[in-house]
């Protein structure tokens, strides 16, 4: 009885050691990741605001889309959140996305990216890449990326426009945080528009938040109230060139091309293509490498320029000077004989930032804008 029952033990342990072994048929690949492909990948995205606005979420949903055909990744593998506000709701977007089997998530607004923070390093094999953020480098995370582009560059462009068409050599520029990202732009539409108007001075208001149509088009209002004749935006809606059109003054749009919504008013337009940074951080992960920490465009590669509205910039009498006088910039910028923040610079209570013969190299370091200095000219209304 005794031998049968250690028989009987010895074949129930051959069984039991035959099912746990692992079976030698050529699949244990499986247990180790799968490289990803354009038919495999799934990318998600999250975004302030819609399409609606025609601004800024518009320029990235466009370069979504773009990536997406540029790379040939199915529609059904691209997932959007939109109208995801700068608190909680960014944590619930993305966690959804990570339910989702997104391998890669990218988030465009700058308050979005403590959620972003906290979640990638709850979840290590899902990448996130994040627009105009500063904290990837020094996080520590492996998956995390920050990305942005030297729009400062174009908006010098765009103040050249400005400050050849002022005829009350008043500018106006509404703008919505005191943050460096829109201090340096209002700031390099000023030096533009100095660099071909030594007369021209320039107000600005806050308006405290990224999108709002009523309170852009109230500080749109008060600019020109005060005499501004071309008003200049980092604002996500079209309100300030729309009320530029409502009392027949100039604009300058920004992120995407607002003369389609106010053609009588703005003549040329900041705009972004945000695609080359898309197709940057998506491309390397299908080859299987680490697309880095941050990741930054410019004027040369084309992720930032200027479109002119050019029906109305031709009805100006100095149209081709203005062309001109843009594409030597333009020129000079790209070969390095022109910095934007060249010295010497004041600001506006009289010090100097800039020293002569030198300049600040604004996003030379890190992609994410770091200028925040008012220069002397530009009076804060509120």
């Amino acid at each position: 009885m005794k031998k049968l029952l250690l028989v009987m033990l010895s074949v129930a342990l051959i069984f039991a050691f035959a099912a746990c072994a692992p079976a030698d048929n050529g699949d244990t690949a499986l247990d180790e990741p799968q490289a990803l492909t354009a038919d495999t990948i799934i990318i998600g995205h999250i975004h302030i605001n819609d399409e609606a606005e025609q601004g800024y979420s518009t320029a990235h949903i466009n370069a979504i889309n773009k990536m997406a055909e540029t790379l040939g990744i199915p529609a059904e593998h691209v997932i959007g959140k939109y109208n995801i506000k700068e608190d909680s709701s960014c944590d619930t977007a993305l966690r959804e996305l990570v339910e989702a089997g997104c391998n890669i998530i990218f988030c465009d607004s700058f308050g979005h990216e403590d959620y972003m923070l906290e979640v990638a390093e709850q979840y290590p094999d899902v990448y996130f890449c994040h627009a105009t953020g500063n904290q990837a480098a020094a996080s520590g995370l492996e998956n995390v990326a920050n990305f942005f582009g030297k729009v400062f560059e174009a908006r010098y462009l765009s103040g050249i426009v400005a400050g050849m068409a002022t005829d009350s050599n008043k500018l106006g520029y509404v703008t919505a945080q005191e943050f460096p990202e829109c201090v340096s732009g209002l700031s390099a539409f000023y030096l533009g528009a100095r660099s071909v108007n030594a007369d021209a001075t320039m107000s600005i208001i806050y308006t405290n938040t990224w999108y709002d149509v009523t309170a852009e088009t109230q500080a749109a209002q008060a600019l020109i109230d005060s005499g501004a004749d071309v008003l200049g935006q980092h604002a996500d809606s079209t309100a300030t060139q729309g009320a530029a059109e409502a009392n027949h003054v100039y604009g300058v749009g920004y992120n995407t091309d607002m003369g389609v919504a106010a053609p009588n008013a703005t003549l040329c337009s900041v705009v972004w293509d945000w695609s080359p940074a898309y197709i940057h951080f998506v491309q390397a992960l299908l080859e299987g490498n680490d697309p880095g920490r941050d990741w930054s465009g410019d004027l040369a590669s084309g992720m930032v320029d200027i479109v002119y509205n050019d029906a109305l910039l031709d009805t100006l009498d100095n149209a081709a000077e203005i062309r001109a006088a843009v594409d030597a910039a333009r020129a000079g910028i790209i070969d390095g004989s022109i910095k934007v923040f060249a010295g010497p610079l004041y600001d506006n209570e009289g010090n100097e930032v800039v020293a002569e013969g030198d300049f600040f190299d604004e996003s030379g370091v890190a992609s994410a804008p770091s200028w925040f200095h008012i220069l002397e000219g530009v009076t804060v209304i509120r």
